[in-house]
């Protein structure tokens, strides 16, 4: 059985912690996908119900940290 080489949808920063920006089409999907929803809704709810915008915003931030970690390249302090 051969293992193909993962691909990763979010490559590592080269310099700090954390993800650049997507190399592969489904990196890009997600993330405009992710952008339109969050900017989408969030004038809306910070208007109409301030806790729920709370609510939504740390929900879309840990959906997208969730995604980076599992689809992106495992991120280390790169110097």
């Amino acid at each position: 059985m051969i293992d193909e080489p993962r691909t990763y949808w979010f490559p590592a920063k080269r310099r700090g912690w954390g993800w650049g920006p997507p190399t592969s089409a489904a990196g890009w999907i997600f993330l405009i996908a992710w952008m339109a929803i969050d900017i989408g809704l969030s004038p809306y709810l910070a208007t109409h119900d301030f806790p729920l915008f709370v609510a939504f915003s740390v929900f879309m931030i840990v959906l997208l940290l969730a995604v980076c970690f599992i689809k992106g390249e495992p991120p280390k302090w790169r110097w």
